[in-house]
């Protein structure tokens, strides 16, 4: 859940000293309280190129779109980065219920001293235009045709948009941000790994300021993160971890070839170490955590990854078939 934050008014800092990061680009702390502003994750490790184009979209008012495969952390990343700026932050995933009247509004029969009028309810792009909010579009490559043309819109060099219903045109608030993630790069999905992607119209695309990838962590980077979200694993089993990591690598190498259609993201190792915690048997963990919701079809490809870590069949292996 959102927490509010107090932050200093007006106190510049260094991305190295906020993020973590090899950089002196100076970012400043937006003053004041929202709802809407992201809770700071501690343990969360920012990766250099990524985070300074956000930076630069937060500082510099460009409009960003970060790609990659999923589970790399990208609509994470955003997040996190606006949470240590202060910044209200809103992520809206376009998927195939996300319509028209959803971004723009909708009119509305509401009680006013007793009588019933008809009202026009604002939706959230207009309300995130004008409150100064960052709008992060997660799935843009899944987005519906009428969807992606409202955003069009809103992607022009002035930013103004105009509610014809309301016969009005919204002056974007400064503070007013654009973000989008994707799995492709607005190019279609020519390898069958994302279904309901397609492409996008290159003169929108064009329209992206900067086009930022984003990749796995290395394994020393992510084993720290999932020992940091698991505190009360004893020491003895810090290696665990990672193994974990190696594994989750594994799936990643088969996903990109096309060998599996699962991946282990990083948020699948965290869970994944609490279960061991729960069930103190790490087999039973991995199939609760991972192993179960992947494709009966696919389940020896991914044993033989387990037996290559952990030097144990599982009876999904094709040794045990």
């Amino acid at each position: 859940m959102p927490v509010k934050q107090k932050k200093e008014i007006n106190k510049t800092l260094t991305a190295r000293s906020l993020f973590n990061i090899d950089s002196d680009m100076a970012v400043q702390l937006l003053p004041g309280e929202s709802e809407y502003v992201p809770e700071i994750d501690p343990a969360y490790r920012f990766d250099k190129a990524t985070t300074e184009a956000i930076l630069a979209g937060f500082v510099h008012g460009r409009r960003v779109l970060i790609q990659g495969y999923h589970g790399t952390g990208k609509s994470s990343h955003i997040e996190q980065v606006a949470a240590r700026l202060n910044w209200p932050c809103i992520r809206i995933n376009l998927d195939g219920h996300i319509g028209r009247i959803d971004l723009i509004g909708r009119d509305a029969i509401v009680l006013r001293e007793g009588k019933q009028v008809t009202e026009f309810r604002e939706g959230l792009l207009p309300f995130a235009m004008q409150h100064g909010v960052a709008l992060v579009f997660d799935e843009y490559d899944a987005g519906r045709p009428d969807v992606m043309f409202i955003i069009q819109r809103v992607l022009e060099s002035d930013g103004k948009f105009t509610l014809l219903d309301q016969n009005r045109v919204i002056q974007p608030h400064p503070n007013f941000r654009l973000f989008a993630t994707a799995n492709t790069v607005g190019l279609g999905d020519t390898s069958g790994l994302y279904h309901g992607t397609q492409a996008i119209n290159q003169g929108q695309m064009d329209r992206w300021n900067i086009v930022a990838a984003l990749n796995y962590l290395p394994k020393e980077e992510e084993k720290e993160i999932v020992c940091a979200k698991n505190p009360g694993l004893p020491a003895k089993e810090k290696p665990l971890i990672a193994q974990m990591v190696q594994m989750a690598n594994l799936t990643r190498e088969g996903f990109m070839k096309g060998d599996i259609s699962v991946v282990m993201s990083p948020r699948t190792i965290i869970t994944w170490a609490e279960n061991y915690l729960i069930f103190k048997d790490l087999e039973t963990a991995f199939r609760l955590s991972f192993l179960n919701r992947c494709d009966d079809l696919e389940k020896p490809v991914i044993a033989e990854y387990y037996q290559r870590v952990f030097g144990k069949d599982l009876p999904e292996s094709a040794t045990s078939l």
